[in-house]
């Protein structure tokens, strides 16, 4: 058996969205059939208590909406450096105690820019720097959401269909190992929408922070 989480967004929520964790038996394997097997089978066991419908965030996902919205698929858009993969943006712009930003991963495939070895050689995360703009580490996820968000935002009429989900996952997610989490932020994207947040959030990274952190305050 496994556990994934399902992210739901919910005005009710001091953070915009609520995690549900939901087991399932898992399959083993590397391959994309078995990966798709087991986002069926979290769909499935989140279905049976009423969350539905669900859309995986993801490259595994068999809906091409879902695979768009893959950090790997995403791009944003850089005063500098042009149109860049989200993922390449997010690790790119991670700035440790010694070293970073290293800025050339921008350019890098989006999965040697998740590995390469400087991300875990220079030590404790500080913050990020992006377009000269500084962004902490509280909220969390702050930076991440931040980055999809604007990724989504020139097409946030044409997303409006993201609405009619209940929820969004992401297969490869594990609450254990990372902080991040694409499904997530797609969850708080609809959730800004129907709170008609998201114009005010997204005047500016200030004021996308000051918006969640006052938010997150009243956990």
């Amino acid at each position: 058996m496994a556990e994934r989480p399902v992210f739901v967004p919910s005005l009710d929520e001091p953070d915009l969205v609520r995690t549900l964790t939901f087991s399932f038996v898992w399959n083993p394997g590397f391959a994309v059939v078995q990966k798709q097997k087991n986002i069926a089978a979290l769909h499935q066991a989140a279905a049976r208590s009423g969350c539905s419908p669900l859309l995986e965030i993801s490259t595994k996902s068999d809906e091409g909406l879902g695979r768009q919205l893959s950090a790997f698929n995403l791009t944003v858009q850089s005063q500098k450096f042009g149109e860049l993969p989200l993922e390449c943006a997010f690790q790119g712009s991670k700035v440790f105690e010694r070293g970073g930003p290293y800025t050339d991963l921008y350019r890098a495939e989006p999965r040697n820019a998740k590995r390469d070895p400087r991300l875990q050689w220079s030590g404790r995360l500080v913050g990020f720097m992006f377009e000269d703009q500084r962004f902490p580490l509280e909220p969390k996820t702050v930076f991440y959401d931040w980055l999809f968000i604007s990724a989504l935002w020139p097409q946030r009429e044409a997303l409006g269909q993201l609405c009619q989900y209940g929820g969004f996952t992401d297969i490869e997610f594990n609450p254990e190992r990372s902080l991040n989490c694409q499904a997530r932020s797609c969850a708080l994207f609809v959730a800004l929408t129907k709170a008609e947040l998201l114009d005010a959030a997204m005047s500016s990274e200030a004021a996308f922070a000051r918006l969640l952190g006052q938010r997150r305050s009243r956990i």
